[in-house]
């Protein structure tokens, strides 16, 4: 699977990033990684997937995290996440 990682402030673009996962292993876990990944480059804390994030990333595979998904404070918007390539069908 892919995915793209993007950090919004003000309505801008400030960071991007892709994260590649193709081991064998489950969807989620593949999505929980590829977060791991992403934060640990982008040297952020790992955010909590609340209700809205998990409806979100089900509906459409993409979701955003925003400040309350941090337990500590950061600068920027949003956190966004997509998936640009699904291997799970």
């Amino acid at each position: 699977m892919r995915f793209w990682f993007r950090i919004w402030k003000d309505a801008r673009l400030q960071r991007d990033l892709t994260v590649d996962r193709d081991e064998e292993d489950t969807r989620t876990h593949k999505v929980i990684h590829a977060l791991e990944d992403a934060c640990h480059a982008f040297d952020l804390p790992i955010p909590i997937w609340l209700d809205k994030n998990i409806r979100d990333f089900k509906r459409s595979s993409r979701c955003r995290f925003d400040g309350d998904s941090f337990l500590e404070p950061v600068d920027f918007d949003h956190l966004e996440m997509s998936v640009l390539e699904d291997d799970h069908y």
